[in-house]
């Protein structure tokens, strides 16, 4: 690699870095969108703590969100996730990945705007499917026809996604690429979706 990419990267990290001050970064979006797969090295490239509200909500009520839904429904649950979400809020700065319905709940979504840079990982409903289908179990999509309920979901939600600061396009591409461009759309305060068109 040549020594005017490595300072072009480190140049980008720095600037993202210097761009989020003592802010979290928020990362919000549907199940399957790549929180968690991208938050990480985010974080990494930042040099931040990452922490992932469902692992934290699953910490402190020794349940998984499958036991959690099931045993107190959605109400509670998202209860449960504000108040998790608001305590983790108030540390910082660090990278938070967030569950699918985090930031649709107004009292938690006005806790993300008050302190914290959002980012909206948006992806198509094929992108989400093929992901979603993959990998084990998600409360919201026990129905008779998980597609369509995904697609309802997107409908439903993507409006208040769109209140997110920035919003990057999550596509079926190597992931060190939507990293690269949550950090340059932190460090420009511009959407990476809006530079791609």
């Amino acid at each position: 690699m040549s020594e005017q990419v490595l300072t072009s990267a480190e140049s980008l990290k720095d600037r993202a870095r210097a761009a989020l001050g003592h802010s979290n970064l928020v990362l919000v979006g549907l199940m399957g969108v790549g929180k968690s797969s991208i938050g990480r090295p985010v974080a990494h490239q930042l040099g931040i703590p990452f922490v992932d509200t469902d692992v934290e909500i699953e910490r402190v009520s020794r349940m998984t969100i499958t036991e959690l839904f099931a045993a107190y429904g959605e109400v509670e649950f998202r209860a449960l996730e504000t108040r998790v979400i608001t305590r983790l809020l108030k540390g910082g700065p660090r990278v938070v990945s967030t569950g699918g319905g985090t930031f649709i709940n107004d009292s938690t979504r006005m806790h993300v705007k008050r302190g914290s840079l959002s980012v909206w990982l948006k992806a198509d409903l094929d992108v989400l499917w093929d992901r979603v289908n993959k990998h084990g179990e998600r409360p919201l999509l026990k129905s008779e026809n998980p597609k369509e309920t995904l697609e309802n979901l997107m409908n439903a939600r993507y409006p208040i996604y769109a209140e997110a600061d920035i919003t990057v396009l999550s596509r079926d591409v190597n992931k060190d690429i939507i990293v690269k461009e949550v950090l340059a759309a932190i460090a420009d305060g511009k959407t990476a979706e809006s530079k791609m068109r």
